[in-house]
């Protein structure tokens, strides 16, 4: 469920304020966050956030296309090695069957 029109996206006080601070000033740094759950707003566009994947912070250039998506929809928590294929099982098989059975 989205968050209601009335209250309007959610960013963290503190980001926001060091990203309206970056705008005045037109600093362009690197912005370390944990605050996943914050909305990208019009603000953020053309900085680069660090953005903390529970290991260590992924850096996430903004651009308009990201607005309204959450920052931790770019810094995925997870690795996909990829499906094992039919030839990938076999080859797990076959040294397992080779082994001399009994132990002795």
């Amino acid at each position: 469920m989205s968050r209601s029109l009335k209250k309007g996206p959610f960013v963290e006080t503190s980001l926001l304020e060091k990203i309206e601070g970056m705008n005045r000033g037109g600093d362009k740094k690197v912005v370390k966050t944990w605050s996943r759950r914050s909305t990208v707003v019009p603000e953020m566009v053309g900085h680069t956030m660090a953005v903390h994947n529970g290991r260590k912070f992924i850096p996430v250039y903004v651009t308009e296309n990201m607005v309204g998506h959450k920052l931790g929809e770019f810094a995925p928590t997870r690795l996909f090695k990829g499906h094992t294929t039919k030839a990938d099982k076999a080859a797990a098989v076959a040294p397992a069957a080779g082994a001399p059975k009994g132990g002795a």
